[in-house]
């Protein structure tokens, strides 16, 4: 049992409670017993050992070594290579028979935010594969036991082996960087577990939000045609536009997991010290009047789509950078574009954390 929290006041005051922790092995008292087995499709969320579970002067520590990775002016730095990688996209994508359909998920918003935290880490070619796979695994929480403990695995091999080439190999990027802080003994030395539980994170949280974002922005736009038209008209723009797809649909829906390092009394309800709890990043942008419409002119657009606190999304402003290049090269590109089936027939990523598409088919040409 969790508690979740999605009303958005309550969420952000839980997100900036001294008394919530994300570490497991301190505060849940299930899993420092050893109740949690490793076979859990959560599992992977709850056992690693960087900033996105760390608590106190530990996440300080480790948020300091990953935050040179998506300072402002890295990240613009990036704008050109992002741009030529849709544009290349795209390319292909015009490649299409007219009549026949495209994933606009698979072929599109999935391989931009992929390719370009790939580069940033200097992860190699023949990795960008099975590297996806598990992350994708790692966001299945539908998966049996035998699959997360598989994925688990897999995933692990993965990331053992970048460490091993790029300790043989070092380059120009934050992998090698993070291993040379591994060898640091000016008190932020990385241990080797936190090392490879970082680059879990940043690999997977890197890429599978951005698709989702990308991927709901245009599912959004293609189902609301109206508000395309004021886009396109120059009444709204595309940065209305990521907001309130973020807003209207969270790229993650459910985060797990925190829990109460004490007692805390939210709204008369008590959460008792060891209790997990989630954040319902779904529920939490769903406030206010005419919630449920996505409207890109809304005045209040906000959201905690990339979190709250000290746990915000270092990667945000990347996340952004490339739906804000990725949406309007696609809409000028094939102004005709529409979905291939009917919106009731698209169904959802088989997860409760991630929140985006399973497949989105288009005809391009209309």
């Amino acid at each position: 049992m969790a508690w979740s929290v999605g009303r958005i006041d309550l969420l952000k005051r839980l997100l900036t409670d001294p008394r919530i922790s994300k570490d497991s092995h301190q505060h849940w008292p299930a899993f420092a017993a050893g109740e949690i087995p490793p076979d859990w499709q959560l599992y992977t969320w709850v056992a690693v050992t960087n900033m996105f579970t760390a608590y106190g002067d530990d996440h300080r520590r480790l948020r300091k070594l990953v935050a040179p990775a998506f300072t402002a002016r890295r990240t613009a730095a990036l704008r050109p290579r992002i741009e030529e990688i849709a544009t290349g996209l795209l390319d292909r994508l015009a490649a299409v028979p007219d009549g026949q359909s495209a994933d606009l998920r698979e072929e599109y918003a999935y391989p931009i935010p992929i390719q370009v935290i790939c580069e940033l880490f200097g992860v190699p070619d023949h990795q960008h594969e099975p590297l996806r796979r598990a992350v994708d695994g790692v966001f299945a929480t539908a998966n049996t036991p035998e699959q997360a403990a598989a994925n688990y695995q897999l995933m692990y091999q993965i990331l053992r082996e970048l460490v091993e080439i790029k300790r043989s190999e070092p380059g120009d990027d934050m992998t090698s960087v993070l291993i040379a802080a591994r060898n640091e003994d000016d008190g932020t030395r990385l241990s080797e577990d936190e090392l490879v539980d970082t680059l879990l994170l940043v690999l997977g949280a890197g890429h599978e939000t951005t698709v989702n974002l990308i991927d709901n922005a245009i599912h959004a736009l293609l189902t609301h045609p109206e508000q395309l038209a004021l886009v396109r008209s120059g009444r709204a723009s595309w940065d209305d536009v990521i907001e309130e797809a973020l807003r209207y649909r969270a790229p993650v829906a459910h985060l797990p997991l925190r829990y109460a390092v004490e007692d805390v009394e939210l709204e008369g309800v008590l959460i008792a010290k060891g209790e997990p709890i989630l954040a319902n990043y779904q529920a939490a942008g769903h406030h206010g009047e005419r919630a449920e419409e996505f409207d890109i002119t809304r005045v209040d657009k906000e959201h905690l789509a990339f979190g709250h606190g000290v746990h915000y999304c270092l990667g945000a402003p990347l996340a952004r950078l490339e739906a804000a290049i990725a949406l309007p090269a696609l809409f000028e590109r094939f102004p005709d574009v529409q979905l291939a089936v009917p919106a009731e027939r698209l169904e959802s990523v088989e997860s409760f954390i991630s929140n985006g598409h399973r497949t989105l088919p288009v005809l391009l040409r209309g």
